[in-house]
């Protein structure tokens, strides 16, 4: 399967590797990134990770650093018949909690060059009250932004840890069956883990979350963080997609519904 999205071009390379190159500056960082962790991380974790090959230069004919990549066999579970999501959810739990125990010390701080994932909301503050604006006439708003200030209100108060950063259906590969890999950990860095929390409502419903959540036990902050971090992104989406009868806008809606039910079931 081939890793990264709108922020890479991916090409398959015989049988055995994949080239990966950035498609803009922002992202080029990335390349180095894994380059140097994913050998570190990858003995440690349950799951296969992408394995780094090669970096190629940039040079007069391509700008930024680029890389070659083990090819990994399977089929994101975004495509994938799934047949127990429940197991599902508890093997993702495990490689989270698995990623989270390998020792921060040297790790990338979240920052710019991940789009400050793992770092604080604070950074989508105004982003995320520019979309509640947009879309007031169609959302409750005292509601929405009741979830949003709950999110802003908490930190998280323990040493930074590793988090991928862009857990999603897209970057997680089954095989036979059951999940098998992770891939594209180009947001990776230590920090906060509240945004790779975001399966719980992205994917999972009924007993899958309530699985994921209890193995991943955080405090209620910490789950509320990964609300606000879930909540912005749908936020983003809706807003850029008013008006146009989109898949990905559809999907944004249907998100933001699953966040509130949530966050209305543990104000009961």
């Amino acid at each position: 399967m081939l890793p990264g999205g709108w922020d890479n071009r991916t090409f398959r390379l015989g049988d055995q590797l994949l080239v990966r190159m950035p498609s803009a500056e922002r992202y080029a960082s990335q390349i180095k990134k894994e380059y140097q962790w994913l050998p570190i991380l990858a003995p440690l974790l349950p799951l296969s990770i992408p394995t780094p090959v090669a970096m190629g230069a940039p040079s007069t004919d391509y700008p930024w650093h680029w890389s070659t990549y083990r090819w990994l066999e399977g089929e994101t579970i975004a495509k994938a018949s799934i047949d127990d999501a429940c197991e599902l959810a508890t093997s993702l739990a495990q490689f989270i909690l698995a990623l989270q125990r390998i020792a921060p010390q040297h790790g990338p701080v979240a920052g710019a060059h991940n789009f400050y994932r793992g770092g604080a909301l604070t950074n989508y503050d105004a982003e995320t009250r520019q979309a509640i604006a947009v879309l007031k006439d169609k959302i409750d708003v005292k509601v929405v932004t009741e979830v949003w200030e709950a999110a802003l209100a908490t930190n998280w108060e323990h040493p930074p840890v590793w988090i991928h950063g862009d857990i999603s259906a897209g970057n997680l590969l089954m095989k036979e069956g059951r999940l098998s890999a992770v891939i594209d950990f180009g947001a990776m860095a230590i920090g906060d883990p509240a945004c790779d929390l975001a399966m719980a409502w992205t994917f999972f419903s009924g007993e899958s979350r309530t699985i994921f959540q209890n193995t991943l036990i955080y405090d209620a902050g910490t789950w509320a963080r990964g609300r606000g971090w879930v909540l912005w992104k749908a936020l983003i989406v809706a807003a850029g997609t008013v008006g146009a009868n989109t898949v990905e806008g559809k999907k944004a809606w249907h998100i933001m519904e699953e966040v509130l039910a949530d966050y209305a079931k543990y104000q009961e």
